[in-house]
This record gives structure tokens, C-alpha cells and sequence, in this order.
């Protein structure tokens, strides 16, 4: 028999608000080996060196870790430090980023073991082969998928200060029937819901236990609307001021019934992760992405006029054959539906995605560094794509942080100008000033702001005043904008004595 808690099972998450779902589900699915187990949970921010000094503390014989493309460089190195540490700890990995071998990061060859795919089955076989003394010969071991009316749900398993402090991840169903080739998602064959009296009973439990903030992570929560009806009915049953839900949903279904639940809950209760990607239907065809685009942008004016969600809307840049030009427009389109966030995500490369069989023809080349992000393609340059990040990373701090509900509007001017177009010129601006798109404080970002708008952007200078003046007052910053503005001036964009630090984005 295993020593006390001999297998323990971890990972890296991107920061401490997130939690490691999959591992509780690993967890629950341990029969006999359970009381032996523990799960610790980390951050790619803390020092490798830190965390396998913990890890080793526990004496464990077995470390499963949970790999993702967002903490595979710290995890390699922990890896790497515990196999030199103590090579008899037996290392063993599962998650996206190694079950697609031979595509394959480094951290495999450290590993002892392997599990491809679904875990919740094969690690535990795992386990009792090597307890048994019966260690597999084959350092791949591919994961069992089982029918999930089989499998213990993992949600007992979150702990109080989860439930105080953290995003609490569930889900309704498993897979995707969509086949967008960027997603790994398009590699299931369909989506199988859980049963939905016992989820139901388990989201009981957890409002009970004092959960509010649910982050579901189905990829298609609306796929069958029946089903996506009775779970928000059941919810608006158990409604607080402080209950929040996050779903993705497929853009063009809201059939009746849904919208008319979707319409009873309160402002800011809701949030909708709505994935556009693109709307030139020649790039949806070559990466299988069905969409209707007229429903799609119907039904986002709707979730906007109708409702109280807050719209999380996604483009993509880099696709396959698109152009700068082409990506404006779909910018352009996406900003009239006027979602409260528009995520500009720039195409990394998944490993076992099928988008990578387009590699060769659109000569898409990538970061070999996580998370590989593209850098140039056939029909966008290493400097367009410089560009578009830079624009993405302003975007999220003027427009997506909410700090700029009246200046952003005098950016974007869309009566008279493309959207994209504008804060692209904004954009330049800003980078040719400031030399770096990070660690700019927001008194400085009000003074880069007003520069910008009235030197390259042409704005009058009193109309960017009150602008900024109505932000900077809703905002509850401490003193006087005009005293901002005075104080430390910064130089004139364009100036021979502009700021010049060595950023590249």
C-alpha cells in the first residue's frame, strides 16, 4: 500500500483567483487511493525552486501535473528541479499541452509518464499498476473516456477559502459538435451533457456553502436550449445580489425561450463570453466555422438593448488568408454591436489543433516559445502583427479596463471614421511616445491620452478636457485633472526629447 499521501496532484494556475478544475475531478475519481492524495495548487508567478521545495516536503512517491500552454515553461522547470533533486519521484503529466504526441514539448522527455486525453479513469489505473509493483513499459498512456454518468463529480472538493476567494469552474456538458479548427475543442465528436438532476443537486450544494461566482466552461451552454433554460431557471430561483455566472455561448441561437430568461435577471448578473472570431465568411469556411452573421449580430444588439449582460466578445487575428484590412472590418462591424469588451486574441498555436494543417500554403509561422503566438503569415508581416499587439494591449487598458466611457467614444468617432483605423492611430501615437505598452500608471495614462488626442488625433483641446475631466471624475481620482495635465508634462508626441525605452511591445 502507499505511504501517506504518496500521489499528489498539481499545477500551475495563471493567477491564485483561478483553480485547478480538472485536478478535482482527477481527485474524486481516485476510489481507494483518494485518502492518499492531496492536491496543491500554485502559480506560474512564484519560483520554481520554491515550489518543488513544497512539492518534495509532502514525500510524495507520485506528482501528477495538470500542463497548459500558460505554464508549461515554469512547469518544465520544476520538473526539471525535482527530477535532479530526487530522480525517483515518479513525474506524471496530463493536460492539452502534451496530449497530442509527437507534437510534444521538452517536459516529456523529463517525465516518467504520460496521459493523453481524459484523465479521470487512466491516472488512477496508473497509480495502482505502479503501486502494485507492475510499472507500464509504455510511457504514453492514452486516457479513457467513460460515460460521464460514471464519473464522481469533483465539486465537495472545493474548499472554503475556494469558495471565499476564488472563480468556482463547473460544467453542464462535455465536448463541442463545432468544428472551428483554432479550437482544440473541434477534435470531440460531439457534446454529452451531464445528468442534469444531480448537477443541479451539486450547484445546490455549493450556493449553500456560500459560492456565488460560477464560471461555466461548457463551450456551446446553449447548444441545447432546453437544458440551458432549466439551469438558468434554476438559479434565478436562488438569485442574490451577489451571484454572478459566466457562460459561452454560441452567437446566433437565442431562440425565444432563452431570451425571455435571459431578460428576468438583474443588471450585471450575467456575462457572456460570445466567440465571433471573424466575420469574413471566406475565412469561416477554410477553418470550418459555422456561423450566421446576421443572427450573430442580431442577437448581440438584442443581449445589449435586452438585457443586462455584460457582452464579452472575441476576434482573432491572423486566421488563415486574413489581412489587416480584412480584421479592421471585422473590428469595425463588431464595435456597432457595441459589446462592453471586445478581446483582440492574436492566433497562437495549439498543439493537435487542425488549424496547423494550414501552416505550409498561408506560411503561418510561430513563436517556438509559449504560447506561440503567431508572427507573421503569408499575408501579415512580423511589423503588422508588432502593431496589432500593441493595439490589443491599449485596447485592454483604455477600452476593456472601463476607466474611458466617454473618452473612448471621442476615439473611436465611428460616425466619421473606421474604429479600428482611429485607435490604431492612437495606437502609434501612444507606442512612439511611451516605448512600451506595460506598467504605465493611470495619472500618466490621462496625460499620454490628452497628447495623443489633440496632437495626432487633431481633437480640440477643450473638447478632450471635458472628456477626460468626466472619466477622470467617475473615476474617483484623487485632486485635478488640470493639475494632472500641468504637472510633469509630458513631452509632445513627435518631440525630439520624446521618451525612448527599449520595449518591443
Amino acid at each position: 500500500m502507499p505511504d501517506s499521501k504518496s500521489i499528489i496532484l498539481t499545477t500551475l494556475n495563471s493567477r491564485y483567483i483561478h483553480c485547478a478544475f480538472g485536478l478535482r475531478y482527477i481527485f474524486a475519481n481516485l476510489g481507494n487511493l483518494q485518502s492518499q492524495a492531496i492536491i496543491k495548487e500554485f502559480t506560474i508567478h512564484e519560483r520554481p525552486i520554491d515550489i518543488a521545495e513544497k512539492l518534495l516536503n509532502e514525500q510524495p512517491k507520485i506528482i501528477g501535473f495538470s500542463v497548459y500552454i500558460w505554464n508549461i515553461i515554469e512547469i518544465t522547470q520544476t520538473v526539471a528541479l525535482l527530477k535532479q533533486i530526487n530522480p525517483n519521484i515518479i513525474i506524471v503529466l496530463g493536460g492539452p499541452e502534451v496530449s497530442h504526441i509527437p507534437d510534444k514539448p521538452d517536459v516529456v522527455d523529463i517525465a516518467d509518464y504520460v496521459v493523453m486525453g481524459a484523465g479521470e479513469v487512466s491516472f488512477k489505473f496508473l497509480c495502482d499498476e505502479i503501486f502494485a509493483g507492475r510499472k507500464p513499459l509504455n510511457k504514453i498512456i492514452n486516457g479513457d473516456s467513460v460515460p460521464l454518468d460514471q464519473l464522481n463529480l469533483p465539486y465537495e472538493f472545493y474548499n472554503e477559502e475556494d469558495i471565499r476567494n476564488r472563480l468556482i469552474y463547473v460544467e453542464a456538458s462535455r465536448g463541442c459538435p463545432f468544428k472551428c479548427e483554432f479550437c482544440l475543442s473541434s477534435l470531440d465528436k460531439t457534446s454529452k451533457p451531464f445528468e442534469l438532476d444531480a448537477f443541479l443537486f451539486e450547484m445546490d450544494k455549493l450556493i449553500h456553502r456560500g459560492a456565488r461566482n460560477f464560471k461555466f466552461i461548457d463551450r456551446t451552454f446553449n447548444l441545447k436550449v432546453s437544458t440551458s433554460v432549466a439551469i438558468l431557471e434554476f438559479f434565478l430561483e436562488r438569485m442574490k445580489d451577489d451571484l454572478y455566472l459566466h457562460f459561452e455561448v454560441i452567437p446566433d441561437n437565442l431562440p425565444e425561450k432563452l431570451k425571455e430568461a435571459l431578460k428576468r435577471f438583474p443588471k450585471n448578473s450575467l456575462q457572456f463570453e460570445i466567440g465571433v472570431q471573424t466575420f469574413d465568411p471566406k475565412i469561416q469556411a477554410l477553418i470550418s466555422r459555422k456561423q450566421n452573421n446576421n443572427k450573430t449580430c442580431e442577437n448581440l444588439l438584442w443581449l445589449r438593448e435586452q438585457t443586462g449582460a455584460h457582452i464579452h466578445a472575441d476576434l482573432i487575428f491572423g486566421l488563415p488568408s486574413d489581412t489587416l484590412d480584412n480584421f479592421a472590418k471585422s473590428f469595425d462591424q463588431l464595435i456597432t454591436l457595441k459589446p462592453q469588451e471586445i478581446q483582440l486574441g492574436i492566433l497562437k498555436r495549439l498543439r493537435g489543433a487542425p488549424i496547423n494543417r494550414h501552416t505550409d500554403e498561408y506560411q503561418m509561422e510561430y513563436s517556438t516559445t509559449p504560447p506561440y503566438t503567431i508572427i507573421k503569415t503569408r499575408d501579415i508581416s512580423f511589423a503588422t502583427m508588432q502593431a496589432v499587439n500593441r493595439f490589443a494591449r491599449y485596447w485592454d487598458i483604455i477600452a476593456n479596463s472601463g476607466r474611458f466611457p466617454y473618452t473612448v467614444p471621442l476615439i473611436l468617432d465611428i460616425q466619421h471614421h473606421s474604429a479600428f483605423s482611429r485607435f490604431m492611430q492612437l495606437s502609434k501615437a501612444l507606442y512612439s511616445s511611451e516605448g512600451s505598452t506595460w506598467k504605465i500608471s493611470l495619472p500618466r495614462l490621462y496625460k499620454l491620452l490628452y497628447n495623443a488626442l489633440t496632437d495626432e488625433l487633431k481633437i480640440d483641446e477643450e473638447t478632450v478636457k471635458q472628456t477626460l475631466e468626466k472619466d477622470f471624475q467617475q473615476s474617483n481620482q484623487k485632486g485635478s485633472l488640470t493639475l494632472l495635465l500641468n504637472k510633469h508634462k509630458t513631452p509632445r508626441i513627435g518631440s525630439a526629447n520624446k521618451r525612448q525605452k527599449n520595449h518591443s511591445c
